[in-house]
C-alpha cells in the first residue's frame, strides 16, 4: 500500500537539530550515517526516511518563541537555508515541493518531496510581506502560534486573553489564504482553533497535534473542534510526543517538573539551592522511585483511531514531530517506522484505502483544497492591516 501511497508527514525537525548539534558544520555531516548512532542520536536520516516509505514531509523551520522581531526573521531564513541546503547536497533523494502536483509527481521518482513549515507565527514578526517571502522561499505552512501568545494569536500554552485573534491575525489567516499556504493551528489555544477556522475559506490543518478527549492536553485537539475540522475540510496530523499521547506520561512530566522545582528554584527557593550536586542526587533518587511510564506505538494508534471516529478517516494524517522530541513512544522510534504503525491499523480493521488516505491522501487533498481557494483569490489584493 505504501509503494502506492508514501507516507507524507506534517512535522519533522530535522533541520533544527541538525542547526543545534552541528551549527554550520552540519554541511560537513554525512546524512547518509546511521544518525541513530551520533553522539546526539537522531530520529532521521536518509536510509530511515527510505525505509519508513516517507514521500512527503514537512520540514519544520522552528524559532523559540523567545526569539522576536528581526532577529526571528533572520533566524527563520537561516533554518530555510538548511532544508533547502538538504535538498542541494542530496538531489538524489530530495526534491523541494510547492504543490500537491509537485508531491504526487515527486514520490513516484523514489525521492522525499520535501515541503517547509514555520513553526510560529512571530517569526513573520507582524510583517505580511515576510510571510510573502518565506512563501516565496518554498514555505507551505504557518503555524500561528509556538508556545507563547505572539501580538495576534493565543497559544495553547499561556492563560487566554479576551482576543484570541485580533483583525491582523485574521488578516494573516486571509493572506495564508490567498498565497495558497496551510493555516496550522498546532500550538495555539482552543479559541484561536475556533477563530481560526471561521476566518479560513480554506481548509486548515493540524500538523502535529492529537486527540484531547484521550490525554487532555491543551496542545490536542477536543471532539468539539474535530468536528469543525470535518465541516471545514481539514486534517489533524498525529503527533508522536509521549505526553501528548499518554495521561500517564503528562502526569509524569508534570511531577518530574515540580520535583525539580522544589529542589532547586533560584534566585530564592528550593531545598538544595546552590547545592547542584545534593540537587542532581535528589532528583536521581525521585527518578529511580518513579521510573518514567512507558507510551507505545498501539497508544499512538488510539488517537488515530479516535480522530479518525470523531473526524473522519479523510480528516487524520501523521505528524510525528520526530527530532522536535526528546523521545519516543515505543517502537516510534524514528522516520523508519511509520509502516509499523500503518500495520497496527490494519491488524485493528482499517482498509487499505483509509489507510493511504492516512497516509498521504488527506493532505494532499488539503493541500490542493488551499490551492484552489488560493486560485479563486488571484485577483485579491493583500491587507494593508498592521497589528
Amino acid at each position: 500500500m505504501l509503494s502506492k501511497q508514501p507516507i507524507i508527514d506534517g512535522h519533522n525537525d530535522w533541520p533544527e537539530q541538525l542547526r543545534g548539534d552541528f551549527g554550520e558544520d552540519w554541511w560537513s555531516v554525512d546524512l547518509m550515517a546511521d544518525s541513530s548512532k551520533f553522539k546526539h542520536p537522531l530520529h532521521t536520516d536518509i536510509p530511515r526516511l527510505h525505509a519508513g516509505r516517507v514521500g512527503g514531509q514537512f520540514w519544520s523551520v522552528w524559532v523559540p518563541a523567545t526569539v522576536t522581531g528581526p532577529a526571528a526573521v533572520k533566524a527563520t531564513l537561516e533554518q530555510i537555508d538548511i532544508v533547502r541546503g538538504i535538498v542541494a547536497r542530496y538531489p538524489q533523494h530530495f526534491e523541494l515541493a510547492g504543490t500537491a502536483a509537485d508531491v504526487r509527481r515527486i514520490q513516484k521518482t523514489g525521492k522525499v518531496a520535501s515541503l517547509i513549515g514555520v513553526e510560529g507565527g512571530s517569526q513573520i514578526d507582524n510583517s505580511l510581506p515576510a510571510l510573502r517571502q518565506f512563501y516565496a522561499l518554498g514555505a507551505r505552512y504557518l503555524t500561528l502560534t509556538h508556545v507563547r501568545h505572539n501580538d495576534w494569536a493565543d497559544s495553547a500554552n499561556e492563560n487566554p486573553r479576551p482576543v484570541v485573534l485580533t483583525p491582523f491575525g485574521v488578516a494573516v489567516v486571509g493572506e495564508l489564504n490567498r498565497l495558497g499556504m496551510l493555516v496550522d493551528l498546532s500550538h495555539v489555544s482552543e479559541g484561536t482553533m475556533k477563530a481560526a477556522m471561521a476566518a479560513s475559506k480554506a481548509p486548515v490543518i493540524f500538523s502535529h497535534s492529537s486527540a484531547r478527549a484521550i490525554t487532555d492536553h491543551p496542545r490536542n485537539v477536543s471532539d468539539e473542534v474535530l468536528k469543525l475540522v470535518a465541516a471545514n475540510g481539514g486534517i489533524v496530523m498525529v503527533n508522536y510526543a509521549p505526553g501528548y499521547v499518554s495521561r500517564r506520561r503528562m502526569e509524569w512530566e508534570a511531577a518530574r517538573a515540580g520535583v525539580r522545582a522544589s529542589f532547586s528554584a533560584p534566585p530564592y527557593s528550593g531545598l538544595y539551592i546552590g547545592q547542584p550536586e545534593r540537587a542532581a542526587a535528589a532528583y536521581a533518587e525521585w527518578e529511580k522511585a518513579h521510573p518514567m511510564p512507558e507510551v507505545t506505538l498501539a497508544e499512538v494508534a488510539d488517537h488515530v483511531d479516535h480522530i479518525a471516529k470523531i473526524a473522519g478517516h479523510r480528516h487524520v494524517g501523521l505528524g510525528g514531530d520526530l527530532d522536535g522530541i526528546d523521545n519516543t513512544p515505543t517502537g516510534l522510534g524514528g522516520v523508519e517506522t511509520y509502516p509499523a504503525l500503518i500495520a497496527e491499523l490494519l491488524r485493528r480493521g482499517w482498509s487499505e484505502a483509509d489507510c493511504a488516505r492516512l497516509a498521504g491522501g488527506n493532505i494532499l487533498r488539503v493541500m490542493e483544497a488551499a490551492e484552489k481557494v488560493a486560485a479563486g483569490l488571484k485577483g485579491e489584493v493583500p491587507s494593508a492591516l498592521q497589528p
